[in-house]
């Protein structure tokens, strides 16, 4: 169900705002809009906060007259219609989040929470187990179990934004409805987000005039691993009849990929079609070569590294020192004026244990 009792919602053909009072069934709930209580269908109705957050502020002279819903014939919902949250993701299982706006003392429009939802754009049909966790133990945990069935969607909860402060952790353990001896039992996913992550795709959502925005869980649910066999056998011969090297351990650094003392960040240094890619897509991408770098730099015990990550708005600089103050193996590092670099990079200091 799209909606719950006590959901403000708005009529589309009507533009009228009212509340939602009494679920009917499946498909209609009953509205009450200034005091008039009415059947409505639920295809027929939407949340208003993002309608009220986009919508053109007219000056008093400009206000169109409203028309009320006992005005308007009664129109009957089109069969087969597909939900708009799933018609526009790609095949999978995705999260999808509906901010919740409001107005502050200001005037200004601010996002109060988030409408959570799960999101099956697939053929099949599962059973979830859904919980979310909190890095601060035992505080603000929710736990849920329900059906996905294939091509629908299902409403969660509902997160205050300033939540993600505490960076929440969003798990999922999926079954088959239906059986399949060629599926894994169960499948496990979760997402992880930071408030930085969340409000980057608010904001893109607002230039691009859309109401939601999601996050791949998985594409296809997973088919069964192979049997082990049960006879006692050596593994690292295994590896090797299968055409992998083995090392000794003690040898295992000079087998690595080379380190570097200088990384630059910058899209067109580590993709060859950056163009490809969204705003976040590159974030990610260069958080991912920072992090991949940084391990090869610490594993052949250099003293520093620099760090490319330019000016620009800050963001990547911002999110690069963030997970340099939680390693251990970093005695310092320092953003300041290079002949070379400008104020766009960073170097860092290593340390290492005796």
């Amino acid at each position: 169900m799209k909606f719950e009792v006590g959901d403000k919602v708005v009529i589309q053909h009507s533009n009228d705002e009212g509340e939602v009072v009494e679920i009917i069934n499946d498909k209609m709930v009953l509205v009450d809009v200034r005091g008039v209580k009415f059947p409505a269908y639920t295809d027929q109705l939407d949340f208003p906060y993002f309608k009220r957050f986009t919508e053109k502020k007219l000056f008093p002279s400009e206000k169109k007259p409203k028309k009320y819903i006992d005005q308007l014939p009664p129109e009957k919902p089109v069969p087969g219609k597909k939900k708009e949250r799933i018609a526009q993701l790609a095949e999978g299982v995705w999260f999808t989040f509906l901010p919740v706006f409001d107005s502050d003392e200001f005037g200004d429009d601010v996002v109060e929470s988030l409408k959570i939802y799960l999101v099956n754009n697939s053929s099949l049909g599962y059973l979830f187990s859904y919980h979310l966790n909190y890095n601060k133990a035992g505080e603000g945990e929710f736990d849920l179990d329900g059906q996905l069935p294939a091509g629908q969607d299902f409403y969660l909860h509902n997160i205050p934004f300033a939540n993600l402060n505490d960076n929440p952790s969003f798990d999922c353990e999926f079954e088959l409805m239906t059986p399949d001896k060629t599926k894994a039992e169960h499948y496990e996913a979760s997402l992880k987000l930071r408030a930085k992550q969340v409000f980057s795709r608010i904001e893109e959502i607002k230039k691009k005039g859309e109401a939601t925005f999601s996050f791949k869980l998985f594409d296809d649910y997973p088919y069964r691993e192979a049997e082990i066999e049960t006879e006692p056998i050596n593994p690292l011969s295994v590896l090797s009849n299968s055409g992998f090297r083995i090392y000794e351990a003690s040898k295992t650094r000079q087998h690595l990929e080379p380190a570097r003392s200088v990384v630059d960040l910058h899209a067109d240094k580590i993709t060859d079609k950056p163009g490809a890619l969204d705003n976040f897509e590159i974030l990610t991408l260069q958080l991912q070569t920072f992090e991949k770098y940084f391990d090869l730099a610490f594993a052949h015990h250099l003293p520093s590294m620099v760090v490319i990550h330019g000016v620009g708005t800050g963001k990547l600089r911002d999110e690069v020192h963030e997970a340099l103050r939680a390693k251990r193996n970093v005695k310092s590092f320092i953003n300041r004026y290079d002949p070379r670099y400008g104020m766009g990079a960073t170097e860092i200091f290593f340390q290492y244990g005796k």
